[in-house]
């Protein structure tokens, strides 16, 4: 190996995420989000549709919010990778999610959570170490479970619903 060829490996593994503090999202209004103002909270980051049949998960997902809010923050990121069952823009998404289930909990811009458009926050998620399984979303409402020190705990398939006993057990 050469020596430029060493520093270059070394800047790439100074650079590279180490928790999802290192990452910011555009929120579905528009405003930048940074991950790290969340540092000593759990963080629940779901990727939603509107036209899915696991779309009724949005009021689990509030009624967690609204359970857990003071250490818990639920994160939504709409995505029209499967099935095209997030076709709105992100106004309709918005609407749609406050019309038909109370949403006040932050949802970002709609993004691509797999394919080589992914957004890096869930490049990062996917083939982050962690106890459950690594590799591609299988489809909407998969949820990871973000500890207080911004690490994976728990990725969740979409069957798995916010409340379950798995996440709300691991919320403490």
């Amino acid at each position: 190996m050469t020596i430029i060829s060493t520093i270059m490996l070394w800047a790439a593994m100074l650079s590279a995420p180490t928790s999802i503090y290192d990452f910011s999202f555009t929120s579905i209004d528009g405003q930048k989000v940074q991950l790290s103002q969340f540092k000593g909270k759990y963080v629940l980051l779901v990727n939603t549709a509107s036209k899915c049949g696991f779309t009724v998960q949005y009021k689990e997902l509030q009624e967690l919010q609204n359970q857990y809010g003071d250490k818990l923050v639920v994160i939504g990121f709409p995505a029209n990778n499967f099935g095209s069952q997030e076709p709105g823009s992100n106004e309709e998404i918005l609407g749609f999610c406050e019309k038909n289930y109370g949403v006040t909990f932050l949802l970002s811009e709609k993004i691509d959570v797999k394919g080589n458009e992914i957004d890096p926050l869930f490049k990062y998620l996917t083939t982050a170490s962690n106890p459950d399984f690594t590799g591609d979303i299988n489809w909407n409402f998969e949820k990871f479970l973000i500890g207080k020190d911004g690490k994976l705990i728990h990725r969740y398939r979409s069957k798995v619903t916010p409340l379950d006993a798995s996440i709300t057990s691991a919320i403490k």
